[in-house]
């Protein structure tokens, strides 16, 4: 422990570093010597047993009385435990009659212990608490104690484990990742019902990670941590670039259908002129609203709203130039080109 709290007084951003304060109290060790043991005939077994009830009491079995139970402990009287002189000459039974005195079989000292043992999940733990200066980013702060966790010579049995905020955050980013796996199932659903052809959504849903980069690159130049506020900011560009997919894609439908716009480059540059100011809208009204979010900084308080706003903002351009200049060309290239034009309504032709 006091090792895992010197590498951590290296770390920039951390403070308040110190190991879980445990009182040592004074306590009785004895460690039975098997060979003196052996030559009164005694096992260490039958040594830690007489010394055990001698010092603490054994129950020995109950007594029923008057429909009640009690139990009978058999305990040494107290002159066999007043002093540590006491304890030295504590009586242990051999199997020829007689007996020996426990410092003649054993090595008695006494040693500091901790006044408590935490556990969890049946295993002993010890706290090394650390608290992150303001203005620091918590992931980067995670990142250099894993890695002054890995230069720590761990003993058999003893193993590092983060909790706290970390540990929260690092289930919510799990959970997260959970829902946006369910996410992208349901948007591909969505684009199979909006355009009717599983060619089409499927060609606007593979477009979608391309909206992503601008995120990555946002992210990646402002620190390259991804926080849970990263993540909720990629699954925000998701949806915009999926609307405005959509947006575009059914346009280029409507044009053909019911326009009778010929399917060719001057449909592709038709609809994308029709549509280029709600999508540049879209992308305009959002990030100027993110804007004070990202000029103010890593403040406290902001350790997932900063982040977030960083990776929208980024991802806002490059999911605007996706929908912009590569959907159309994808459009160009696996659009549906067997759309016929509407027939015209034959009461609107009889009134002509």
């Amino acid at each position: 422990a006091d090792e895992v709290k010197a590498k951590l007084d290296e770390i920039s951003g951390l403070k308040d570093q110190h190991v879980e304060f445990l009182v040592d109290v004074p306590q009785i060790d004895v460690k039975v010597d098997l060979v003196k043991a052996q030559a009164y005939g005694l096992k260490p077994g039958d040594v830690r047993r007489r010394a055990g009830y001698l010092m603490a009491g054994e129950e020995a079995g109950d007594i029923h009385q008057a429909h009640r139970t009690f139990d009978v402990n058999i305990w040494s009287t107290p002159n066999y435990r007043d002093s540590l002189t006491d304890v030295y000459n504590l009586p242990i039974d051999t199997p020829d009659g007689g007996q020996v005195a426990l410092s003649e079989i054993a090595d008695i000292n006494i040693v500091p212990t901790a006044n408590g043992i935490n556990r969890e999940n049946l295993a002993r733990r010890i706290n090394v608490d650390a608290e992150l200066e303001e203005g620091h980013d918590l992931g980067a702060a995670i990142a250099e104690v894993e890695q002054a966790l890995q230069e720590v010579e761990w003993p058999i049995g003893y193993y590092p484990q983060l909790v706290g905020e970390f540990a929260e955050r690092q289930a919510a980013s799990q959970n997260l990742q959970r829902i946006a796996i369910i996410s992208a199932i349901l948007i591909f659903l969505l684009l199979y019902i909006s355009f009717g052809s599983a060619r089409m959504a499927l060609m606007s849903f593979l477009s979608l990670p391309a909206a992503l980069v601008g995120g990555v690159m946002a992210a990646y130049f402002t620190g390259g941590i991804l926080s849970l506020g990263s993540l909720v900011g990629f699954l925000t560009i998701l949806g915009i670039a999926a609307r405005n997919g959509i947006m575009l894609i059914n346009h280029y439908q409507h044009l053909e259908e019911y326009e009778g716009e010929a399917f060719g480059l001057n449909l592709i540059i038709r609809g994308a002129k029709e549509r280029v100011s709600p999508i540049l809208m879209t992308g305009l009204t959002t990030g100027l609203a993110l804007v004070p979010l990202v000029i103010s900084g890593n403040l406290p308080g902001h350790e997932i709203e900063h982040p977030m706003a960083i990776v929208i903002l980024g991802g806002l351009i490059t999911s605007t130039l996706v929908n912009l200049f590569i959907v159309p060309a994808l459009y160009m290239i696996f659009g549906n080109r067997n759309l016929t034009p509407a027939e015209p309504d034959a009461g609107a032709m009889a009134a002509a």
